[in-house]
């Protein structure tokens, strides 16, 4: 025989599991330091300078 299940519970289960999924794909993506979004920042600012200093007129 098959196992019976609380359905609200597996639900709720559920419902966790995808905020857990959602929480960890946000720590990675938004989950950076001050000085580390600081540093991008100045990389790709520096990056636009070099590029626009060598652009042709």
């Amino acid at each position: 025989m098959s196992k019976v299940i609380n359905l609200s519970k597996a639900r709720k289960a559920r419902t966790r599991a995808d905020s857990r999924a959602q929480a960890d794909a946000n720590a990675v993506r938004f989950g950076r330091t001050k000085a580390e979004r600081q540093i991008e920042d100045a990389q790709i600012a520096k990056a636009k300078r070099n590029l626009d200093q060598h652009e042709r007129e």
